[in-house]
């Protein structure tokens, strides 16, 4: 605050500067109060939410909601818990702050605004912490289960390098394959050469000329159908299992994307969410200064 004294005739002007007391304008006891309220409301909401969530999906076809509609529920609840614990814990920073005497109105909203998002930066923090050390919980015990079955598939690898080369089920069945298929091979053996085969073909894109001709031969001489008809069957079968594994890469594909929608639509609510903080401490400490 700048005193002007007027200075007489032959006298210099004197400027005295009174400096600001040295207090902080930053409420930390109003910002953490705020903050641990709006984690709290948070970490509230997010477990009603996942109870709800979970009632909504079922393991039963055509009953509960789907992938896409519990992503999209997901980000609509992680939306709402943004915006009222947010609001909450702002409103609350503004009203539980000091009053600031002397201050223009114009400073004291801008101390609002920055209190309400100070809490918000505050209560977010706190709940990435407690979900990290959640997350991190889980995985130390994925990491443990899948050290013990490494360990477990590691000394299985080792076993059978003993006794013979790792090889793939498809290139051992191909190794024994006859000229000619016996129809008195057992039904569990056929079925599984004929998976190895058709497994073979999905990753390959199409099943081979040469092993297409011997499960159809198999198939012939199984069930005693002219060649033609297992011909056909064949093609069939190998249709059906590529329209299955292209129906399951699309439902992994729309999981992606509602994945992707709902983390942005995720970014979205916080910031909204940090708006709406700052609105709310700034209503709350106006309400303040009104009681005062």
């Amino acid at each position: 605050m700048e005193n002007l004294i007027n200075p007489g005739p032959g006298h210099v002007a004197v400027t005295s500067l009174t400096n600001e007391p040295g207090e902080s304008a930053v409420s930390w006891a109003a910002i953490i109060a705020g903050a641990f309220v709006a984690a709290s409301a948070s970490l509230l909401m997010l477990a009603l939410g996942a109870g709800l969530g979970l009632t909504s999906v079922s393991p039963w076809r055509d009953i509960g909601a789907s992938a896409t509609t519990f992503t999209v529920m997901t980000a609509i609840w992680f939306i709402v818990v943004q915006w009222v614990a947010s609001g909450l814990g702002g409103y609350l920073t503004g009203r539980l702050r000091t009053r600031w005497v002397g201050v223009h109105t114009h400073e004291v909203f801008f101390r609002d605004t920055a209190h309400g998002f100070v809490a918000w930066s505050v209560a977010t923090l706190m709940v990435a912490v407690v979900i990290a050390s959640v997350a991190s919980l889980m995985i130390g015990g994925g990491i443990h289960a899948a050290a013990t079955l490494g360990s477990s598939a590691a000394q299985g690898v080792a076993n059978l390098a003993q006794n013979g080369s790792v090889v793939a089920p498809y290139d051992v069945d191909l190794l024994f394959r006859p000229a000619q298929p016996d129809a008195n091979t057992t039904p569990t053996d056929v079925r599984a050469e004929t998976s190895h085969i058709l497994a073979k073909g999905l990753t390959s894109g199409d099943v081979p000329t040469a092993d297409r001709s011997y499960v159809a031969a198999l198939v012939a001489a199984r069930t005693g159908i002219s060649q033609a008809e297992a011909d056909k069957r064949v093609d069939d079968a190998f249709a059906q299992v590529k329209a299955a594994d292209a129906k399951a890469r699309q439902a992994a594909d729309a999981a992606r994307k509602a994945a992707a929608k709902a983390s942005i639509f995720t970014a979205l609510a916080m910031l909204i969410g940090a708006f709406i903080a700052c609105v709310a401490a700034v209503l709350g400490g106006h309400r303040r200064d009104e009681h005062r």
